[in-house]
């Protein structure tokens, strides 16, 4: 097969999201079968978009039946999916106001920023700050949950929770490496 990326950095930041990303989801899977189903079946759902982006972004790599469009669309709305139902419409209850109101507004406000993205027909000309934009409010938004949950007490969904968390901006980080290396190719 042949790969999408030649440079090595590029092949790297691919990687580094597939194993991550690997990683996150089996440590998800072990905690729902370490604490049941009763507790962690929302993580289930949550991991099948999860699933679905690093199979795409698997696909993408390789150049296997995905164009860029498709991939640009259809990780944009797994991701989408995932910040509504984690955050806004099932958002975990938090210890601080103002932390859950932060992660609230920084939610939606990634929420528009991915419609934004996904629904302009010249995504390719989509800056690389703004893309970038995406997985940084991600990654402030996760850092936020985990403040919260380091400050509570510590128990045995602790370790599960932190890993948890983290899985949705080891994505965006890998989909926002792929979209920056294609925004510098030429159709």
């Amino acid at each position: 097969m042949k790969v999408r990326f030649q440079k090595k950095s590029e092949i790297f930041e691919i990687a580094i999201t597939a194993l991550g990303g690997a990683f996150s989801v089996g440590m998800v899977i072990y905690g729902v079968l370490k604490l049941g189903l009763k507790e962690t079946w929302p993580e289930l759902v949550l991991n099948l978009f999860y699933i679905a982006c690093l199979l795409m972004m698997a696909m993408y790599f390789f150049n296997f039946r995905i164009t860029k469009m498709q991939f640009n669309y259809w990780c944009s709305v797994c991701v989408g999916a995932t910040v509504l139902l984690r955050d806004v419409l099932f958002a975990p209850p938090l210890s601080f106001r103002i932390i859950r109101l932060a992660c609230l507004t920084l939610s939606v406000i990634l929420l528009l920023i991915l419609t934004y993205f996904y629904a302009r027909k010249e995504w390719k000309t989509y800056s690389k700050r703004n893309l970038w934009m995406i997985c940084i409010i991600d990654m402030v938004v996760a850092a936020l949950y985990t403040v919260d949950i380091c400050l509570e007490p510590v128990n045995e969904y602790t370790a599960y929770l932190l890993t948890e968390i983290w899985i949705r901006p080891t994505i965006t980080y890998g989909l926002v490496a792929c979209f920056v290396s294609e925004t510098e190719d030429d159709e």
